[in-house]
């Protein structure tokens, strides 16, 4: 068993969070030059897995229908792009919630691409000519405006219309890929030309007070290959913090919250509403990655380390403020207040996923773990038809997951997130296969010219045993795979057809193993999964006194269903720890017992809570030396 650097337990951890300094590496910044890894689109990642295929089924049978009934039946959310087709009626709702059902019909576009079903399709272009019929003849289209007056679109810059228009161009793309059909990417064009007409050098000045359209204004270059559209995402990123942000006759304009107090590539902290943040620094990515500019990728490091040391939660939540959704002072992690917003946990996630595409650095896959197993995966219940919008690390028992929200912008982004996981377990550079989650898969691979298939078996996030069949289609393929070692792994063993690796290559927390490979050759990797008792950083006040467990990717917590007498919940240092895997329990879970005498706390994983009937939870636990 090969044992990684770390420093002792109670020490390593930063607000509960790995050092990510403390690998067998030591962590460099981002190096502009760095080699470009894509990531492996999920439609080439057939997922076979006992913790995540239950999910995908639950997303096309539970996910997607509560959606779509949402969205057609309880409230007026399709009934706002009728009215708008037909230029008369009244909007109901808010003015952003055209977003919700974009965002659920990508979560469709995703479904039908590993799961075709023509009557989802169906319902797909029926909507799709809905938002057609809706759009303007100048190519505007926002059903806010459009039933309450066009007269006044454009004039706030806090009414969502770009943050709209993007959700929509990503759900076209989307569409567009899994289908052939081009109907709603050719809506999403005039639209994206509608805004370029009225913004950009020589024309009017605007900033996006919910930051999105920029990323995808990059997929759309993509898909389309019209540099102007990549352009004009970089255009709106410098338009920030250079005093032109309003809200035209209806408010004041905060440029703290709407990240507009500098121009971006001068941001060093992470401040105001945190989704906003996230699509910010996911836009800012993008185009620094296309535009090489050194300017956004430094300023993202500084952001970067601003977020993890300092304000997110052991379970990759970020947001700790209910005041502004998003951020105070470091190390200001209220538990029963935390906001922690699912949609800023699945930012971190894309956010992370973009970092590493830029530097090779497992230290953002770390991340983007702990917030996928954690602060995302909470946001829905096991049974895939209920949905949290705040994920808080304490709850009194009064915290439910809900059906749906007035604002539903949680319930529509888990809806296109689940799908689409895929696409973070592996990717590709010229020398390189990175293997960056462990899920139980197969996958057609490019490898430059070359094609390998590879196929997954584990049975993670539950135990550490890793599996990975390699299979050129051709006779051979000199490649490196490169295994990622977790942050929280401190042991771990590594075997090529049944050879033990003694003195592997580390590189940036991934093992790297260059060879000719051919077809049956096998790499086991063993990870070392013991229980983890955790301290907070001792600047987290809430966490004085307190500790967290972990196993592996898993945040765990105390629940009442499993603890009646709640208030004698403790934990010591001599407390003897046992798992168990029970296969009844939460549609099957290892639960860790902390056993002292006659008394024993039973902790269960994090994103499982509120799932049976209602009680108290708590991630922190009490601990005393007595």
């Amino acid at each position: 068993m090969k044992q990684a650097k770390t420093l002792s337990l109670l020490t390593v951890f930063t607000i509960g969070m790995l050092c990510f300094g403390c690998r067998q590496n030591p962590v460099s910044k981002t190096d502009p030059t760095a080699r470009k890894i894509t990531p492996v689109d999920f439609s080439r990642v057939k997922i076979n897995d006992n913790f995540w295929s239950p999910r995908l089924k639950n997303h096309v049978m539970h996910t997607l229908p509560v959606c779509i009934d949402q969205i057609e039946n309880r409230t007026g959310r399709i009934r706002n792009f009728e009215n708008a087709a037909n230029r008369s009626g009244e909007h109901s709702g808010i003015f952003y919630d055209d977003s919700d059902v974009y965002k659920a019909l990508e979560g469709m576009a995703y479904s039908l691409i590993n799961n075709p079903d023509p009557e989802l399709e169906k319902k797909a272009d029926e909507w799709i000519d809905k938002f057609a019929a809706a759009q303007e003849p100048d190519g505007y289209i926002n059903t806010f405006y459009t039933l309450t007056g066009l007269e006044r679109r454009w004039t706030n810059m806090d009414k969502h219309e770009m943050y709209c228009a993007g959700h929509m161009i990503e759900a076209a793309v989307a569409y567009y890929k899994a289908t052939g059909k081009r109907k709603l990417l050719d809506v999403s064009i005039r639209m994206a030309d509608h805004m370029m007409e009225h913004f950009g050098p020589g024309k009017r000045h605007w900033v996006p007070g919910h930051e999105e359209i920029e990323l995808a204004l990059v997929k759309l270059y993509e898909v389309t290959n019209e540099e102007k559209y990549l352009d004009f995402a970089y255009w709106l990123l410098e338009e920030r913090g250079r005093g032109y942000g309003s809200m035209g006759d209806e408010g004041t304009w905060n440029p703290i919250y709407y990240q507009d107090e500098m121009p971006v590539r001068e941001l060093s902290t992470i401040n105001g509403h945190a989704v906003r943040a996230m699509y910010l620094f996911c836009g800012m990515a993008d185009v620094a990655s296309l535009k090489g500019d050194t300017g956004y990728i430094h300023a993202l490091d500084r952001l970067w380390d601003d977020v993890v040391l300092s304000k997110m939660y052991i379970t990759g939540g970020i947001g700790s403020s209910r005041h502004n959704e998003g951020f105070t002072e470091p190390f200001d992690l209220p538990n029963y207040e935390a906001y922690c917003e699912t949609c800023a946990s699945v930012g971190m996630v894309l956010w992370n996923s973009r970092m590493h595409q830029l530097t090779g650095d497992s230290k953002y896959i770390d991340v983007l773990e702990r917030s996928l197993y954690n602060g995302a995966l909470a946001g829905i219940s096991l049974n895939g038809d209920l949905f949290f919008y705040v994920n808080p690390l304490a709850s009194h028992g009064d915290h439910h997951r809900r059906e749906w929200y007035g604002t539903a912008c949680c319930p529509s982004q888990v809806s296109r997130f689940l799908p689409s996981i895929g696409n973070y377990i592996y990717s590709t550079s010229k020398e390189a296969v990175w293997v960056n989650l462990y899920i139980g898969n197969s996958a057609e691979v490019g490898a430059g010219k070359e094609t390998v298939r590879l196929t997954q078996e584990t049975g993670y996030p539950w135990d550490g045993s890793i599996t990975l069949t390699v299979e050129p289609l051709k006779s051979s393929l000199r490649k490196e795979i490169r295994m990622r070692i977790p942050g929280w792994c401190k042991q771990y063993s590594i075997a090529v057809n049944g050879e033990q690796i003694i003195d592997p290559q580390i590189e940036n927390g991934y093992l790297v193993i260059e060879r000719k490979w051919i077809s049956g050759d096998k790499i086991t990797l063993s990870l070392d999964m013991p229980t983890e008792i955790i301290a907070a950083d001792p600047r987290v006040k809430e966490n004085i006194g307190k500790r967290a467990i972990q196993r592996g990717p898993l945040v765990y917590c105390a629940e009442e269903a499993d603890n009646p007498s709640f208030d004698e919940v403790i934990l010591t240092p001599d407390a003897e720890i046992r798992e168990r895997f029970n296969s009844s329990l939460l549609n099957g879970v290892t639960t860790i017992d902390a056993i002292r005498g006659d008394k024993t706390v039973r902790f269960i994983p994090y994103y499982a809570w509120d799932n049976r009937e209602a009680g108290e939870m708590k991630v922190w636990i009490d601990y005393t030396v007595n």
